[in-house]
């Protein structure tokens, strides 16, 4: 063989070697990532191949799959009452990737988690039948929030204490998940809802912290007693009215001038929402203290799942004195969700202990068979005093029998509250954020229930937003339902 022919004979071999390592290399390590790649059609097709499994709430599926007419997807998702549960269940899509429960537990809808494989399955490789989702969601509860929300822009979530379940999370304005199901019609469903400036999609009880106002005195209150600054929610606290800011001439007023402040209890200070009192005893605290307290209760926790993933509620750090201040009133860059205020509620009413706040019981296969039982496996951690809490649930109920809370009363439950009015845009120039966060206790049965409720844009005048006008009736709505339910 001359020269030339063995020079172009082995570069011909190095060019097979290097194609059979490329096609090696995409068959054995990229093939998984093609297979995942989100444009691959072929995942869509096998999706849609059969009906997805259910979103379940009080053993009625509150999702379902319809045949579609022609194409490659045989099947998409449907909702029967959409806009009620959107925040439960988001959406599954032809077009978009899934969301809330729909997002979690995707593989176990679709029939593609492992755990859902039979011996059969594994041989021929057909994909399992799709599992089931039993939510903790009262659909009673759901329905009271959801309809005395109404047309306004807010977020509500009630949980039980004891139990850790949350019995219903409401975000309006709502929207309904089937306008995104099909791939079809999808994408201008897409476009309408993104631009709609009162944001649907966005769910306000999990994912959209906003300063928490004067909500935000139990978390102050609780540090206050913890601490040893003060014995006892009667005592007098140093507190003088008007409270100037320190390092500034800002002086911290009271929404009623009236009101005795000066030197007030915390009990009366959470009975008439004094600002002086709760500003002062934070820059007293200080800014660790406080914060301290509020991680107990779930603050600046970045991994809160519920299992939906929660957006962190915020103490901040690095604070000067006089923003140490703002803070012990739920202003400055505090922020929370209406669920982590009614973790604050619940760990309260359960004797200073909370209970993980969960949304879904159990997983199942398509036989009803349990695969994680989340009410079984839901933790617990003391936050503060059994004594503590029993002080702070009395002063709650002073709040809505003779305070700033008085729309949350329930004939037959003993009630206590605390509303928060948080101050919105540059020098309080928007609509200010209603506020309540609660708990309600059966008379007759002992059950239990922790809400709280946001209200971010109503038609009410802008002096008559408040957590007693606005949020404080949602709440009591959801309470009622609650315990006429349990």
């Amino acid at each position: 063989m001359n020269k030339t022919i063995r020079r172009a004979s082995v570069f011909t071999l190095l060019l097979v070697f290097a194609l059979l390592v490329r096609a090696t290399w995409v068959q054995f390590y990229e093939g998984q990532a093609l297979a995942d790649d989100q444009d691959n059609r072929r995942n869509a097709i096998q999706t849609y191949a059969e009906p997805l499994g259910n979103i379940i709430v009080a053993g009625e599926a509150v999702t379902g799959s319809a045949r579609t007419e022609g194409g490659d997807l045989a099947y998409k998702r449907t909702y029967p009452d959409g806009a009620l549960y959107a925040a439960v269940t988001g959406y599954a899509s032809q077009a978009y990737a899934p969301t809330q429960l729909e997002g979690v537990y995707e593989d176990l809808l679709n029939g593609t988690d492992p755990r859902l494989n039979t011996v059969v399955d594994t041989v021929t490789g057909k994909r399992a039948d799709p599992g089931n989702v039993i939510t903790t969601i009262d659909p009673d509860v759901q329905k009271a929030g959801y309809e005395a929300l109404g047309d306004t822009k807010g977020a509500a979530v009630a949980m039980d204490p004891k139990t850790g379940r949350i019995l219903g999370v409401v975000s309006t304005p709502s929207y309904d998940p089937s306008s995104l199901t099909d791939a079809n019609t999808a994408g201008a469903a897409w476009k309408k809802l993104n631009a709609d400036a009162d944001k649907p999609l966005t769910n306000r009880a999990l994912r959209q912290p906003l300063p928490p106002g004067s909500t935000f005195k139990l978390v102050v209150a609780s540090a206050a007693l913890e601490d040893g600054l003060y014995a006892s929610v009667d005592e007098k606290t140093d507190s003088p009215d008007p409270y100037t800011l320190p390092g500034t001439v800002t002086p911290l007023t009271n929404e009623n001038p009236a009101a005795p402040c000066e030197n007030a209890s915390i009990r009366v200070a959470l009975q008439y929402s004094c600002n002086n009192v709760f500003g002062k005893m934070a820059v007293d605290l200080g800014q660790d203290r406080v914060r301290a307290m509020a991680e107990k209760y779930g603050f600046n926790d970045d991994a809160q799942d519920v299992p939906v993933r929660a957006y962190t509620s915020v103490y901040p750090k690095d604070m000067d004195k006089a923003q140490t201040g703002l803070s012990g009133i739920g202003q400055f860059d505090v922020t929370a969700t209406p669920l982590q205020m009614a973790m604050v509620s619940a760990a309260i009413a359960n004797g200073g202990e909370l209970v993980s706040p969960h949304m879904v019981a159990q997983t199942t296969d398509s036989g009803g068979d349990v695969l994680e039982d989340y009410d079984e496996n839901a933790g617990s951690e003391r936050i503060i005093s059994a004594g503590t809490a029993e002080q702070l649930r009395s002063a709650m109920r002073t709040v809505v029998e003779d305070g700033t809370g008085s729309n949350a009363r329930i004939d037959g439950a003993t009630v206590g509250g605390k509303t928060g009015t948080a101050q919105h845009g540059e020098n309080n120039s928007k609509t200010p954020y209603a506020w309540f966060t609660s708990y309600a206790t059966s008379d007759s049965t002992g059950e239990e229930v922790a809400v709280a409720v946001m209200v971010e844009q109503s038609d009410a005048a802008r002096s008559e937003v408040s957590g007693n006008g606005l949020a404080a009736p949602v709440a009591k709505a959801m309470m009622q339902a609650a315990l006429k339910s349990s």
